[in-house]
């Protein structure tokens, strides 16, 4: 024992050590560290960068973005092309006659191929772009100068979790980043009262759950945060203390002690994101309530969303496009809608009874929406935020059964409106029955590339390294659908 040691001296632990020297060259070890996590600091000298990316507020964009906020507008169960946006004359020329004499039909999903079937509704042509929409959508179909139209959509999966899991976060296996945590990953968040990403909760939770929407590897203060339109938009939103300065002290004691807790943990990222998302909801009581409180809005902004509507769903879907509108004036990155729950018929996915189900869901979502695209227009906010409408994945332009349809991934139609999009533009074509993309296929790995490519961002330099590999939201493909983006 060294002379210079007290006799009832006892050697550090690896941890005691490494907490001492934290502030010291402990730190220069952890700036090594980070820069492999970071999406732009391939570069060790790019010191800047890394400062930026731990910083929490809003990061600066690879490129003069288009967009600075997105709300997708999400069709959970795949509405049909043929009855929406992508009209087809020829099944109502061969409606009742076998699939199988006219085309090589696939596999579906409930093997119950019925005769093909013609759309129950009639198509018109709207706007000086002259698109063509379903009846289904009249509201909609005033807003059509304002969309990009993508008729070829094409998804990898049949079967809803996990072609949900593919458009949500770019695979169709569970467990991956969903696109709203990699934008906020990416760009960060504008307001550090709200989340950076918002799901707006409908009724409905789409098949493979809150996975859809969580942050896989990434830092878990990128997953979404649920809210609901309504007088209780997450639980225990209101204080409880009836005593003033309460939870100030009890908030101040947590601090204290989670802070110690962290240190000793090494600032491990669980521990770091909840108490961050402590903080963030002690400061959501008192931006929250304000946000979901409709008394300043006018009669007429109420009116032309459809709150005024006797149909409840209508009210209920127009409630959150309302509410999107407000989250994007207050910064929020990413928002998502889902479908309003509808007794009988509470998704797209009309196995029976095709012209009742898609009524009854159309009803719901198509004032609400023409509402939120007309708004944010006059306010000049569509100029910056980018809406996006699809499902994941179509249906087949023959029967399932008598009166519905089978899924169909084969093809579908989506749109985008607002910052960056070509208004009025037609993307790509399906065959003459609607079944298979002939024209420019656009893949969900295109989409997202698109999406990010709006916001300023690169899919090809958005990375996160876990597991020893690199991974992007567009994994090793993708491509920017430029002739949509004005």
């Amino acid at each position: 024992m060294s002379k210079h040691l007290p006799p009832n001296h006892q050697p550090l632990s690896r941890r005691e050590m490494l907490g001492i020297c934290k502030c010291g060259f402990g730190s220069l070890a952890m700036v090594s560290l980070f820069g492999s996590l970071l999406p732009s600091c391939s570069d060790s000298s790019d010191k800047s960068a890394l400062l930026d990316y731990l910083s929490r507020g809003p990061k600066a964009p690879g490129f003069l973005p288009r967009a600075k906020n997105i709300i997708f507008l999400y069709m959970d169960g795949g509405v049909s092309q043929v009855d929406s946006f992508d009209p087809k004359p020829r099944l109502e020329k061969e409606n009742g006659e076998d699939p199988s004499s006219k085309f090589k039909v696939d596999a579906t999903q409930f093997a119950n191929v019925g005769k093909i079937l013609k759309s129950p509704w009639s198509f018109k042509k709207y706007g000086e772009s002259g698109m063509e929409v379903s009846e289904l959508f009249p509201h909609i179909a005033t807003c059509v100068d304002d969309l990009a139209l993508i008729r070829s959509m094409v998804s990898n999966f049949p079967e809803h979790t996990n072609a949900n899991y593919f458009l949500h976060t770019g695979s169709g296996l569970q467990g991956r980043p969903s696109m709203g945590a990699w934008m906020n990953y990416g760009l960060g968040s504008e307001n550090n009262t709200l989340p950076g990403y918002v799901v707006l909760d409908g009724g409905l939770i789409p098949p493979g759950g809150l996975d859809n929407f969580k942050n896989g590897f990434l830092p878990a203060t990128f997953q979404a945060s649920l809210l609901r339109a309504g007088a209780e938009p997450i639980a225990n939103i209101k204080p409880i203390d009836s005593i003033a300065g309460i939870q100030d002290e009890k908030l101040a004691f947590l601090k204290k002690r989670d802070k110690h807790l962290l240190s000793s943990l090494e600032g491990a990222d669980e521990m770091e994101s909840a108490i961050r998302n402590y903080e963030l909801a002690y400061k959501m009581q008192s931006s929250i309530p304000e946000l979901t409180e409709f008394k300043s809005e006018s009669e007429a902004t109420k009116k032309l969303y459809g709150l005024d509507s006797t149909n409840p769903h209508t009210k209920s879907y127009a409630a959150q496009c309302l509410l999107a509108r407000r989250l994007v004036e207050r910064g929020v990155r990413f928002i998502e809608l889902t479908c309003p729950s509808i007794g009988g018929f509470d998704r797209w996915d009309q196995h029976v009874n095709l012209k009742t189900g898609h009524e009854s869901n159309a009803q719901a979502i198509d004032q609400p929406i023409a509402g939120l695209l007309k708004d944010l227009k006059m306010r000049g906010l569509l100029e910056e935020t980018l809406v996006v409408w699809s499902g994941e994945f179509g249906r087949t332009p023959f029967a399932q059964g008598e009166d519905g349809r089978d899924h169909n991934p084969s093809a579908f139609s989506m749109w985008m409106a607002g910052a960056g999009v070509k208004g009025g533009t037609i993307y790509g074509a399906t065959d003459e029955y609607g079944y298979r993309v002939v024209d420019k296929p656009v893949t969900i790995h295109d989409l997202h590339a698109t999406m990010l490519y709006l916001m300023g961002i690169d899919h090809k330099q958005l990375t996160f390294r876990f597991g020893g590999r690199d991974f992007r939201l567009t994994d090793v493909h993708g491509n920017v659908v430029k002739d949509i983006i004005s």
